[in-house]
């Protein structure tokens, strides 16, 4: 049987990664544990989870919905909570903009981060 190699984390790009830490602090409660002007790193909770930010000054936010001329997005990021409403404004209070095109009429909500990664938050079931 082939060894086990567990997904220890997940790596966005941005020109500016301390500041869409400090987004992603404020949205999840994360708290940062490694960081300088070029990465930074965040667990959640139990340390089961990690999410991390390097420096790419040349980075280009992904279209929604994609387009054939434009950027497209190659993963998002899914976010399971219990009250979509308040998850909702939480996420726009911290600098999220909800995305116009909305594919699920319940469930789920499609977002952008201040720098235009695309990422889900839903209600468990969906």
């Amino acid at each position: 049987m082939p060894e086990q190699i567990p997904l220890a984390g997940v790596v966005l790009d941005a020109p500016d990664p301390p500041a869409l830490a400090s987004f992603y602090e404020r949205l999840l409660g994360w708290k940062i544990v490694q960081g300088d002007h070029n990465w930074v790193s965040m667990e959640g909770p139990d340390g089961s989870s990690k999410l991390s930010i390097q420096r790419e000054p040349n980075y280009q936010p992904p279209s929604w919905p994609s387009k054939t001329d434009r950027q497209q997005m190659q993963i998002h990021l899914d976010f399971k909570v219990t009250d979509l409403e308040a998850a909702q404004q939480l996420a726009v209070e911290a600098g999220a903009t909800a995305m116009d095109w909305q594919p699920q009429e319940e469930g789920v909500r499609i977002f952008a981060d201040p720098v235009g990664h695309i990422f889900c938050l839903f209600l468990p079931g969906w």
